[in-house]
């Protein structure tokens, strides 16, 4: 059976255990005769305590089979009934949580971060994922301000169905999740098999059809750290329209920086922390490997050009042209993490602190495993909740050397 099949067999019951990773719940089989264990379950569109039946979605994993819970026998208090009518099994995979009381989604984050830092990095974290709300997204909804929708043959517009190429046409109102001011793009026609980009940002909206700018203007303005930053309709920006200020906020409040520290900013984008960082004084390179966000960046940041140094290259090739010694990092790497490499050419510079801005929590662990070999560990890691009705969440921890290891 393939990842996208949604006919697989009806087991069950069976009891829910604990979230996991990924936006499921791990669950077991009984045993088959013969066996010791039962097989395990990644389960979707469950929650912990619940007594399901299971729709196997995926078996060609030798130890262990994904599936969805399509009957609920004994629901968990924290269920509540999903405000988007295609969220749920064999639809749409943009939201893993619909099902869950906005509350308990923070507690199932925090529970994720938790358990990937202990097992990963052997770090015992006592934080919690907390909500950044605004007025307009305080029911979880409404918050994502760049949208990715794809158009079938038909041209209606749709998002993919979880693991899978599979279409799922958007509701009647289009998307819950999705901010208000993006462009609607439900009860339109669309060049077949289309990819379409709606976004907003305080300047206004902008809308991609193949590439194209159809409505708005191809470049928005956002507000962020005290300054304006151009980003291209279809570039990359926080999506949660709290998210800049609040990581820009932890980021500062973790490295305290100091009038005339040089610093580094890596996987740098249109140049948030950049700049927040040449606001409070410091000398900045930053590498970026998308060549338009670092033209974008050195506009946004011209008035500061004097201490903000800025090259488009990987950060695995680009830190070798940066200068031996640094005071102050900040990492903000794709979902796959920095790895080893990076961490290595930046710790033997011995910055005195790096602030690590991850939106996966299990590369944030290896690489804060990687980082305790290397004598660095965290001090501070904080959870956000950015990401509301999905899996995913917002991490910052903060690095510094650890002296009792020196010792």
């Amino acid at each position: 059976m393939s990842s996208s099949s949604r006919t697989g067999p009806l087991l069950g019951p069976v009891d829910v255990g604990p979230v996991a990773h990924g936006g499921h719940c791990v669950a077991r089989l009984e045993p088959e005769p013969g066996q010791e264990r039962g097989r395990v379950l990644f389960v979707r569109h469950t929650l912990p305590g619940e007594r399901v039946l299971v729709r196997v979605t995926d078996d060609s994993h030798a130890s262990f089979w994904r599936a969805d819970a399509v009957e609920i026998l004994t629901a968990s208090p924290d269920r509540v009934e999903p405000r988007c009518p295609v969220a749920g099994p064999g639809l749409c995979g943009g939201c893993d949580f619909q099902h869950v009381d906005l509350a308990a989604q923070r507690r199932l984050k925090t529970a994720v971060v938790a358990e990937q830092l202990q097992r990963l990095a052997e770090i015992d974290w006592d934080g919690d994922v907390v909500g950044v709300d605004t007025p307009a997204t305080a029911d979880g909804l409404h918050w994502r301000t760049r949208m990715r929708y794809h158009v079938d043959a038909d041209g209606r517009a749709g998002l993919r169905a979880h693991r899978s190429r599979d279409l799922v046409l958007l509701p009647e109102g289009g998307c819950p999740i999705a901010d208000r001011r993006t462009p609607a793009v439900v009860d339109r026609r669309w060049p077949a098999e289309a990819e379409l980009v709606s976004a907003a940002a305080a300047s206004g909206s902008a809308l991609l059809v193949a590439g194209r700018l159809q409505q708005g203007e191809s470049e928005l303005t956002e507000q962020a750290a005290g300054r304006s930053w151009a980003v291209e309709a279809d570039g990359f920006w926080q999506v949660h329209p709290a998210a800049a200020d609040t990581l820009v906020g932890a980021v500062l409040d973790g490295l305290q920086p100091r009038r005339g520290e040089r610093a580094f900013d890596l996987y740098g984008g249109v140049g948030l922390f950049a700049g927040a960082l040449a606001d409070a004084g410091c000398e900045v390179w930053g590498l970026e490997s998308g060549h338009r966000a670092v033209l974008t960046a050195r506009r946004n940041l011209a008035d500061v050009a004097d201490r903000v140094h800025l090259r488009a290259d990987r950060v695995e090739r680009g830190l070798a042209r940066l200068p031996r010694r640094t005071d102050l990092v900040v990492l903000d790497p794709p979902r796959s993490g920095a790895g080893k490499q990076v961490l290595v050419a930046l710790l033997e510079r011995r910055p005195r602190a790096v602030a690590y801005v991850a939106c996966d929590p299990a590369a944030l662990a290896r690489d804060l495993g990687t980082a305790a070999r290397l004598g660095y560990r965290a001090t501070s890691i904080r959870g956000f909740d950015l990401f509301p009705m999905t899996q995913h969440v917002e991490c910052v921890a903060i690095l510094e050397p650890d002296r009792s290891a020196a010792g």
